[in-house]
């Protein structure tokens, strides 16, 4: 098996490297133990310091054993839904994921959802934080009490059932995870919304499994600015998708 992780950042320098040490060390482990091998897709979404620059010196004086480590770069900042997809276009793994610069959720999760995505045969493999009770560890009480509420307005909204729909950890196969990122139109925050309601119109087999959060850093979302964009993109997904099959 190959996994492909992909990782979109936006003004990440003072982490990049780091993440990139960590997530190659455990990768060249994990995967050496278990004859796989892997690459990691660092997605530069135009950012305007030198975290491209940090990524592309890692890679370069680095050689690995069990895998790959590139970046790819938009020319100019569209927005983490197109980070992502410049990263599933280009990946070649058996089971693509993508997670957050920061590695929210750790390194274990990675080869834990390659190992789950083999056993269940799914097509989408989600993280979420509401399937185990230390989900939401280290959230001041506020914080989780938003964010759980914020989820379950956007799947009522969205129109389908999921416990963490917004959860930044997701798997993919290669062939389902580049047909939806390939006619994906969202390139902001809600671009996780239609990339589960296209996985759904293609019949796809969508499973979760429990993460939670380990590092945890400020959040690049404003709740109020943001949930309204959100809803406003939710409702142009939902009418676009209706006029598409209306056309087909």
């Amino acid at each position: 098996m190959k996994i492909s992780v992909i990782i979109p950042m936006y003004n990440e320098s003072a982490i990049v490297t780091d993440t990139i040490r960590t997530l190659t060390g455990y990768l060249e482990s994990w995967c050496g133990e278990r004859g796989h091998t892997y690459e990691v897709l660092f997605s530069n979404d135009g950012s305007h310091d030198d975290c491209g620059q940090k990524a592309a010196a890692w890679i370069k004086e680095n050689p690995l054993v069990h895998g790959t480590a590139v970046l790819v770069e938009a020319d100019r900042n569209y927005g983490k839904g197109h980070a992502v997809g410049l990263g599933m276009a280009a990946a070649s793994g058996d089971f693509v994921l993508y997670t957050d610069c920061d590695l929210a959720y750790g390194v274990d999760v990675i080869g834990e959802a390659a190992l789950l995505w083999q056993e269940y045969g799914c097509d989408v493999l989600i993280g979420s934080r509401n399937l185990s009770e230390d989900g939401y560890a280290g959230y001041t009480f506020m914080r989780k009490l938003a964010s759980k509420a914020y989820i379950k307005v956007l799947c009522l909204v969205a129109g389908f059932r999921l416990s963490d729909s917004q959860c930044g950890f997701k798997g993919f196969s290669r062939e389902m995870g580049q047909a939806v990122f390939a006619e994906n139109r969202t390139w902001g925050w809600a671009f996780d919304i239609e990339i589960l309601l296209r996985s759904l119109r293609k019949n796809a087999v969508i499973r979760e499994m429990a993460v939670k959060i380990i590092n945890h850093r400020e959040s690049k979302i404003h709740l109020v600015k943001d949930s309204i964009r959100m809803m406003r993109d939710i409702l142009k997904i939902r009418k676009r998708l209706k006029e598409e099959a209306k056309n087909k």
